[in-house]
């Protein structure tokens, strides 16, 4: 079972020079967004990823009635 209060949640990392969402991390519920630099495969340099929240898609809970 998951537990009631996370500490943790998954957000995906948007590259912005290229706009691609290429990684995906975990990070505290701080309350600040989260900005790396690491490798956009598309310009092939290093730029800035910043944090949004990851489209879970088909695997999101949906509470029950």
């Amino acid at each position: 079972m998951a537990k009631k209060n996370q500490k943790r949640k998954l957000v995906g990392l948007v590259s912005e020079a290229s706009g691609i969402r290429g990684y995906y991390t975990t990070r505290r519920n701080d309350g600040e967004k989260i900005s790396i630099k690491k490798y956009d495969p598309k310009t092939r340099k290093h730029e800035t990823f910043t944090e949004t929240k990851k489209n879970l898609g088909r695997n999101e809970v949906k509470k029950r009635k």
